[in-house]
């Protein structure tokens, strides 16, 4: 069986790659846990010159990869260099933080002397998506590598390219050999390798479907699991709000990376005394998100990473019409050649339309209109969904209370848009998965956390 990767810009084939036989990926698995036995006997300075050295050259090599990333999967340039530089901070963060996210605590009991270690599991398999190509791959292996763990990825398939490059570039910078190796595979051969008894756990960032059918293959071997998944985050304006402000954030998080992002702004609930002024101001603002050439350092939207994405995108946007939803602007598929869809604006936005209940994993925005505050509340909780969420209001006391007590999501953000953060835990509730990536909860997700006792 072979793998095709595909511009989006142009629907043409880049390169046709070959999938690997069992044979193949058993034996990359027999070397990548050859590698970890000596990697886990490295200290935390030695694997530090690894990881500082790996952010230098995707520095150095980050319009190579924001070129790879437009080709792949679509996204403008300026977006894919942002990707490169976001992935060489978080390696720089734990090459300087893992000693100090891993060091032993010493815990007082009756016993002369308690504590806790932790220590590397393993090789750890991460089954990871096309739309941060880099960014989803560093933000798991940096903390995992830095731990004393090898790594296995089994990219997107549009992403080949992608995960190749990043399998050389661990080789070009100081980490020992098949520490970090790609297994290219479809989808529906991942089980084997989950299942494979030199396999020590399992992460994915994906969709809530892909999410349910690893962790339960995972549960099977008895093998953690950390799932990054969907998101339909909810964003509350309330009246008091910087309309300025909020419309230029919402915006921004909507509209990166053409709409194609878990953490993006998808059901923004206006309280209905601002919701005229508020829609004019999406209105006026959305018009510079113009389709066009990823590679037009100018364009700040280009085409969905593949046909089928775009034609699901656009079903749900017209069942929602359907529903009862008013179009304001985009809504339909443009005459070009490529994967494109418009920035749209829908509102009226009730439950049981698409916009409302599904993630909707593009350019499209949905308002949905609150009486007051506490029924806004009530909206941003109706989902299955808790990844991020977000308040504007100008009465910071009050939005931190609601959010650290009465949003049910795994993040909120304040007066701007959710974003990862090397420094911060990242991860969801609900069907948007479990477990935590990034800072030192990241770095303890794959480490046995073992106790010791001296009497």
């Amino acid at each position: 069986m072979t793998i095709e990767t595909i511009n989006p810009a142009t629907g043409k084939i880049i390169k046709i790659y070959d999938e690997m036989s069992d044979a193949e990926v058993n034996k990359i698995i027999d070397s990548t846990q050859s590698a970890f036995q000596t990697w886990r006997e490295y200290d935390f300075s030695s694997r530090a010159i690894a990881m500082s050295q790996i952010a230098k050259n995707l520095r150095h090599r980050k319009d190579e990869y924001a070129l790879l990333i437009a080709e792949e999967m679509g996204k403008p340039l300026k977006q894919g260099l942002a990707e490169i530089e976001k992935c060489a901070l978080v390696c720089d963060h734990y090459a300087e933080k893992a000693a100090e996210y891993l060091n032993s605590r010493i815990i007082p009991t009756q016993m002369q002397k308690s504590y806790v270690t932790y220590q590397p599991l393993g090789i750890i398999f991460a089954i990871m998506p096309w739309n941060f190509p880099f960014w989803q791959v560093f933000r798991f292996a940096a903390p995992t590598l830095m731990a004393g763990n090898a790594a296995i990825l089994k990219h997107a398939p549009i992403s080949t390219g992608t995960a190749l490059a990043i399998e050389s570039l661990f080789q070009e910078s100081g980490f020992i050999k098949n520490l970090f190796r790609v297994v290219i595979l479809s989808n529906d051969r991942a089980s084997t390798v989950i299942h494979h008894p030199k396999i020590a756990a399992v992460t994915l960032t994906g969709s809530t479907k892909a999410g349910s059918a690893v962790g339960a293959e995972a549960a099977k071997s008895l093998k953690k699991c950390v799932l990054e998944l969907g998101g339909c985050d909810p964003y509350l304006i309330f009246e008091d709000a910087d309309l300025e402000l909020a419309s230029n954030e919402c915006l921004t998080s909507r509209m990166l990376n053409s709409g194609q992002s878990c953490i993006a702004a998808k059901r923004l609930i206006v309280i209905e005394s601002i919701q005229n002024q508020f829609i004019d101001l999406l209105k006026s603002k959305i018009k510079k998100y113009t389709l066009g050439d990823p590679l037009d350092s100018n364009i700040l939207c280009g085409p969905l990473a593949r046909k089928d994405l775009r034609d699901k995108l656009h079903e749900q946007v017209q069942r929602s019409i359907h529903k009862g939803a008013q179009l304001i602007t985009g809504g339909e598929i443009p005459p070009l050649e490529g994967f494109y869809y418009p920035p749209t604006i829908l509102i009226n936005i009730k439950k049981g339309m698409p916009a409302y209940d599904e993630e909707l994993f593009g350019p499209v925005i949905s308002i949905i209109s609150a009486k007051n505050e506490e029924e806004a509340i009530k909206i941003a909780n109706d989902t299955n969904y808790g990844l991020g969420s977000g308040i504007f209001t100008q009465d910071i006391q009050k939005a931190e209370k609601i959010a650290a007590e009465k949003i049910q999501a795994g993040s909120c953000s304040i007066n701007t848009f959710v974003s990862s953060d090397p420094r911060l835990p990242f991860g969801g509730i609900k069907n948007s998965g479990y477990g935590r990536e990034l800072s030192a909860e990241g770095i303890r997700s794959f480490v046995n956390v073992k106790t010791i006792n001296v009497k």
